[in-house]
């Protein structure tokens, strides 16, 4: 059963390994703020496609509180090998905490069963489910959840 809106955010332990930061700086960035978890893998063509778009809502909303965190989930054998994730970290501009999810076990905490890539989990500052979208069109998706809950965070901050 997929995760339901309203849900806590798991924990993000269990990982095989992390690059640009570890679980708990990835933890603590995400306290209090909107936070974006995107599943992603280097088999996968659609999310190379979308990482760029993904790097630039990084950049473009880390003023207004967005808050990203990359997770690598292998679909094959292949996409195991940790050099070539590394890689494509440096080769996708993808600077945000990444975990290598081998053994998947946040793939099994965020309950994507279905090994969906990409899929993209966002939480609000409370650390609650506020939206779910997966495949191509997920940023599509996505986007206005997204505009809602910043523009909700920064009044609350504002007021």
């Amino acid at each position: 059963m997929p995760m339901r809106i309203g849900t806590e955010m798991p924990r993000l332990e269990g990982a095989t390994e992390w690059l640009n930061g570890t679980a708990a700086h990835a933890e603590a960035e995400s306290k209090g703020r909107p936070t974006l978890v995107h599943f992603w893998s280097v088999s996968c063509g659609t999310c190379k496609e979308n990482l760029p778009r993904v790097a630039e809502w990084r950049d473009r909303r880390r003023d207004e509180g967005l808050n990203v965190v990359a997770i690598h989930m292998p679909r094959y054998e292949a996409d195991t090998d940790a050099e070539a994730v590394r890689d494509a970290v440096a080769k996708f501009n993808i600077t945000e905490p990444c975990a290598i999810d081998n053994q998947h076990t946040l793939r099994d905490a965020f309950k994507n069963e279905q090994g969906y890539v990409p899929a993209y989990y966002l939480f609000d500052a409370e650390g609650k489910l506020r939206s779910f979208a997966a495949g191509e069109r997920g940023l599509d998706l996505l986007a206005s959840a997204l505009d809602r809950m910043l523009t909700t965070a920064n009044q609350q901050t504002a007021g």
